[in-house]
């Protein structure tokens, strides 16, 4: 893990992790709270496709959260984190077992995520999340780009 220029930034990271362990739990204003309101932002869920600008961000981040109840867990292992002066990113692996709407059962799954924060008015707000499915690389995959 890397040291950081801003020893803030930190702080808003493990808020960054409350608020997804909120999300999964059905109540998506923590993470809400955390975004940029400007339209350059995006989020891209693991759903597929994206949102871009808060309005987009904002209705992703409602749907997201009416699939799930209280309930579950979500455990986070921050891989690589750096800040600059203005601009800084977190990569981080999140592990959930979330309780589904509706009676549905309980979704467990492992995400590869990306966020990017911009300092603005003394605040680190997040101004793009990429969350995909973790998979293992395979030994097949090797084996394919491995000259013969």
């Amino acid at each position: 893990m890397s040291s950081t220029a801003n020893p803030d930034f930190g702080v808003a990271v493990e808020r960054t992790q409350g608020a997804v362990a909120a999300l999964l739990g059905g109540d998506p204003e923590p993470e809400k709270s955390l975004w940029s309101r400007s339209d350059d932002i995006t989020l891209a869920n693991p759903s597929g496709g994206f949102r871009r600008g808060w309005q987009e961000v904002e209705t992703g981040l409602d749907l997201a959260a009416k699939g799930f109840t209280r309930g579950g867990s979500c455990t986070f292992e921050e891989i690589e984190k750096e800040a600059g002066s203005n601009i800084a990113y977190v990569f981080q692996l999140e592990r959930f077992q979330s309780n589904l709407t509706g009676a549905r059962g309980v979704a467990n799954g492992a995400l590869r995520v990306t966020m990017v924060f911009r300092l603005e008015h003394g605040d680190w707000k997040l101004v793009h999340r990429q969350a995909d499915t973790l998979t293992e690389s395979q030994l097949q995959n090797r084996e394919i780009h491995e000259q013969s």
